[in-house]
């Protein structure tokens, strides 16, 4: 069985403002698609094919297999990603994520401030995360296709700091399209969501 392009959890222009239609339609109609499509040709045939996308990352991860690795990770940020985004996203989280944003940076605003560390002072390609790793929740950086996934971390957000999801939009400025992305459309219900689960498995 292939892998599949996830369908978006909303319409094309469903971010707009915030983010184009068109930026959608080539990030996740051009390069997401990209990557399932190489994910199937590299695992076509081999020990990997049939695996869900995850045990596959966790399975590559530190082997040679770094094609099958970056376009597995790719494929699995990438569906991770739309759902960190919500076109009734922003504002403040509530309940338990709140308390738990808070007990561990101190406040709300202060994760904002680290979170918009990581992701600009991302070099080159890569993701800004939100993760709950031993119990604790912490903002980190990957580069390339690196995912949490493959170090046994948990995400609960995502950002995609590579220049295909924002050029267009915010040409150069990394910063605008992260506080966009922290004001307008991170989607607090998925984290909380992730969160829950979590916290129901320990």
């Amino acid at each position: 069985m292939s892998m599949k392009l996830p369908d978006l959890p909303y319409e094309l222009n469903a971010l707009e403002p915030h983010v184009s239609a068109r930026t959608l339609e080539y990030h996740h109609g051009k390069h997401h698609r990209a990557y399932v499509e190489k994910l199937n040709k590299a695992i076509e045939n081999t020990a990997y094919e049939g695996l869900p996308l995850e045990s596959i990352i966790t399975r590559a991860h530190s082997t040679t297999h770094t094609n099958v690795f970056n376009n597995a990770a790719q494929a699995w940020n990438h569906a991770f990603l739309w759902n960190s985004m919500s076109p009734d996203g922003g504002g403040e989280p509530e309940g338990a994520l709140k308390e738990a944003l808070e007990a561990n940076f101190g406040s709300v605003d202060n994760f904002r401030t680290v979170f918009k560390q990581a992701a600009t002072g991302q070099f080159g390609s890569g993701w800004a995360w939100l993760i709950q790793d031993k119990g604790e929740l912490k903002v980190i950086s990957t580069d390339n296709a690196d995912t949490p996934v493959a170090h046994n971390q948990k995400p609960l957000l995502t950002l995609d700091v590579w220049e295909h999801a924002y050029y267009l939009d915010y040409q150069n400025d990394r910063g605008g399209y992260v506080d966009t992305f922290l004001e307008n459309l991170v989607n607090w219900e998925f984290a909380a969501s992730n969160l829950t689960s979590l916290k129901a498995a320990a």
